[in-house]
């Protein structure tokens, strides 16, 4: 990271600079040893009473006291991609909600509160694409009533890391009290790369609904109610495929929904007997191209940031990161 300019450090922001991206360097307590220099990277979200917090693409919120710094500056936003479809962060939130619908929901101005009995924070929690057309406070109380009358948690989905995205509501949810309790990567990838893999996909089968036996290879909440079963129908244009298995249960499964020129690989699951043996890639790889036969281009997924297997697998398979989204749960 380089601060220099003619050889000086410089301190080029001020609490004007407040929700654009900055890099900062700031002197660590050495505890009486060498000099030691802290970079930090990200979103100025505040800077109040001597203090900057910064928010990382990661969602971390980090603390500076400004008596502590030692240069800054205004950088610019994240380059362009260089590999998979370009993608703005509104338009991916919104496909990728489509995708994964709630059985209830109502708008608070731009806001859009979500519930499905608690089947996924995903389709209970508020999808915050704007404004709530009311002070902050007000429509966190409006949003704290509204899934205490469902008796749900109230959750707030959040995303950081990419142009367009909210570091500002992330670190005023924080001052609030609200806590960050799962975070997870968006990656986008070519659609056409993963349906040219090499693998066999005679053994997948693809249906417009599913069956018994492809929730019990789903079924990690208990028995599925109406709500898990609307939930897994929504979308655009939905996929289920299914590997065979033994006694009935299929030995993998997944879920595709297209939408435009995107389609979104969700629920593939596989046999833990028979993980690491390529199915997973195998069902992707049929549900791509049926994708592509009606025409998508783009591919999504989500996978929660500790499920180091399956960002390993999806990084294989061409997938980057666009984003990361979070879940904010009332204190």
């Amino acid at each position: 990271m380089e601060f220099t300019g003619g050889g000086r450090l410089e301190v080029r922001i001020t609490p004007a600079d407040v929700g654009k991206r900055v890099s900062v360097r700031r002197l660590s307590d050495s505890g009486g040893g060498p000099e030691k220099f802290t970079d930090t990277l990200g979103v100025l979200t505040s800077w109040n009473e001597g203090v900057l917090l910064i928010t990382r693409r990661t969602g971390e919120s980090v603390r500076i006291p400004e008596s502590s710094l030692v240069a800054g500056k205004v950088v610019p936003a994240a380059p362009a991609r260089r590999r998979g479809p370009a993608a703005d962060f509104e338009e991916l939130a919104r496909v990728t909600a489509r995708a994964w619908q709630p059985v209830e929901s109502e708008r608070l101005g731009d806001w859009e509160l979500r519930a499905s009995s608690g089947f996924t924070r995903r389709a209970n929690s508020v999808l915050p694409l704007g404004d709530p057309g009311l002070p902050l406070d007000r429509a966190l109380a409006q949003v704290r009533t509204w899934y205490e009358k469902r008796g749900l948690p109230a959750y707030i989905q959040t995303a950081t890391g990419a142009a367009g995205t909210q570091e500002e509501l992330c670190a005023e949810l924080e001052a609030r009290g609200w806590r960050r309790e799962v975070s997870a990567e968006v990656r986008i990838g070519s659609l056409a790369a993963i349906g040219d893999l090499d693998t066999d996909v005679a053994r997948v089968r693809l249906a417009r609904s599913f069956d018994e036996a492809w929730l019990q290879r789903y079924q990690r909440f208990g028995v599925p109610g109406p709500h898990v079963l609307k939930v897994l129908s929504s979308g655009p244009s939905v996929w289920f495929a299914s590997v065979p298995g033994e006694g009935g249960v299929p030995a993998a499964i997944g879920r595709c929904v297209v939408d435009g020129r995107w389609a979104g690989f969700m629920a593939v699951e596989v046999d833990p007997a028979l993980r690491r043996q390529g199915i997973a890639t195998t069902v992707m790889t049929a549900l791509a191209r049926r994708a592509l036969e009606e025409g998508a281009s783009a591919a999504w997924l989500q996978v929660e940031s500790d499920n180091e297997g399956a960002r390993a697998l999806y990084e294989g398979m061409g997938f980057a990161v666009h984003h990361r989204y979070h879940h904010f749960r009332a204190a």
